[in-house]
């Protein structure tokens, strides 16, 4: 078991550092974009100095997606392996784009809720300083400056501010997510290869090319649709963050925002989130799942911690 604690940690650190670098601009535009002073996206762009300031905070959205990716696949395998019993798929069964444990909807849908809401408040302090230092309100020198300013003037509380925002957010998401992916990780081949069922070289679909497609379309697609649904707790997540005395706790922040900017504020910036995190899962789930997979054909233990 510790060997494939290593996998998945591993895995799950690399996809979670990948994802988080790339898609780092998304990040700040979404971030810059709901806050309060109601800028679009062209605004936003046309107020950047330079084209690396897109990605200004990656090192704290690297540190939080890295460890956090790490955490969650961690625990979210040895949960749903636990749920899941004698139920998991062999190893060394190709007639799958995964080798992870498969559940019922319902297990997929809380397992992957309670598993991410809880990784969620573990990084609170990270997301929290990560968001102070995207965005335009605050003007830090450094990562440091922002911790400490951050402490200095609302101490360890500073450091969890929205995170019944955050919860309310992440558990939603994530049991939606993974109910999602993993029904279309089924459908998707038999859709994209109309001779599945009947072809007696079915194994030829469930390649390493193909499992990393399926698994992209599968991830992307679900995230799209997660991500539509918990957009109002991210931007409630968002303000109560940059402003904590103005969005001192959640339904103080969603009746704040709705009188004075409308229900339609609450999905500010949602386009760019379904972007990021479409493609951030098509990318980090992706690159886990196929390297779980490398690891345990290969019957390898993972690199050594």
């Amino acid at each position: 078991m510790a060997g494939k604690s290593k996998n998945h940690i591993y895995a799950g650190f690399t996809s979670g550092l990948v994802s988080a670098v790339v898609l780092q601009p998304f990040d700040l535009l979404k971030t810059r974009v709901q806050q309060s002073n109601g800028k679009s996206m062209v605004q936003v762009l046309k107020s950047l100095n330079t084209p690396m300031e897109l990605w200004r905070g990656t090192l704290p959205s690297a540190l939080r997606m890295s460890v956090g990716s790490a955490m969650y696949f961690t625990c979210l395998n040895t949960v749903r392996e636990a749920v899941a019993g004698g139920r998991r798929l062999a190893v060394g069964d190709n007639r799958s784009t995964s080798s992870l444990p498969k559940l019922t909807n319902t297990e997929n849908l809380i397992s992957g809720g309670l598993v991410r809401g809880t990784v969620g408040l573990l990084v609170m302090p990270i997301t929290v300083i990560k968001v102070r230092y995207e965005s335009s309100t605050y003007h830090y020198k450094s990562i440091v400056d922002a911790a400490t300013s951050i402490y200095k003037h609302n101490g360890m509380r500073g450091f969890f501010y929205g995170w019944a925002a955050t919860f309310a957010r992440d558990a939603p998401y994530a049991g939606l997510y993974m109910l999602f992916y993993e029904q279309l990780k089924v459908a998707l081949p038999n859709m994209l290869f109309s001779d599945l069922r009947t072809s007696s070289h079915s194994d030829k679909y469930y390649s390493s090319w193909s499992s990393a497609m399926i698994n992209s379309v599968a991830a992307a697609t679900s995230a799209g649709i997660a991500t539509t649904c918990t957009n109002p707790f991210d931007t409630v997540k968002t303000r109560m963050q940059l402003a904590p005395k103005e969005y001192p706790n959640f339904l103080t922040s969603v009746k704040t925002i709705v009188q004075h900017e409308g229900v339609q504020a609450l999905f500010r910036g949602l386009a760019l989130r379904i972007c990021r995190k479409a493609c951030q899962a098509g990318i980090s789930w992706c690159i886990y799942e196929d390297l779980v997979k490398r690891f345990e054909r290969m019957n390898l233990p993972g690199p050594e911690l």
